[in-house]
C-alpha cells in the first residue's frame, strides 16, 4: 500500500485568528523582555550592595540573576530563528 505524500506550509492566514495569534505572541515576547530586564536590575543591585557589604552569597545571587536575565533575553531574541532553524531541519529529513 502506497502513501501519498503530505506537506507542510506554516502560515498565519491559514485559519481565522492567526492575526491575533501573532499579537499575543509577540506580546508574551515583550512581556518576556521586560522580566528579564527587571531581572538584570534587581540582580545588578544585589551584586552591588553583596560586593560592597562583602556579603559574598548575596554577590553571587546576583551575578547568576544578571548571567540568567542576560541568557533570557539572547534566547527570547533568538527564539524565532532556532524555531525556524529546527522547523527547517525537520523539512530536510527525508
Amino acid at each position: 500500500m502506497l502513501f501519498a505524500d503530505v506537506t507542510l506550509t506554516p502560515s498565519t492566514t491559514a485559519l481565522p485568528g492567526g492575526a491575533a495569534l501573532q499579537q499575543i505572541a509577540d506580546g508574551i515576547a515583550a512581556w518576556a523582555l521586560i522580566g528579564a530586564l527587571i531581572a538584570l536590575l534587581i540582580g545588578a543591585a544585589l551584586w552591588a550592595v553583596g560586593s560592597h557589604t562583602q556579603n559574598m552569597h548575596q554577590s553571587a545571587s546576583g551575578r547568576r540573576a544578571v548571567g540568567t536575565s542576560l541568557v533570557a533575553a539572547v534566547l527570547i531574541g533568538a527564539a524565532p530563528s532556532l524555531v525556524n532553524f529546527f522547523f527547517h531541519t525537520g523539512l530536510s529529513v527525508h
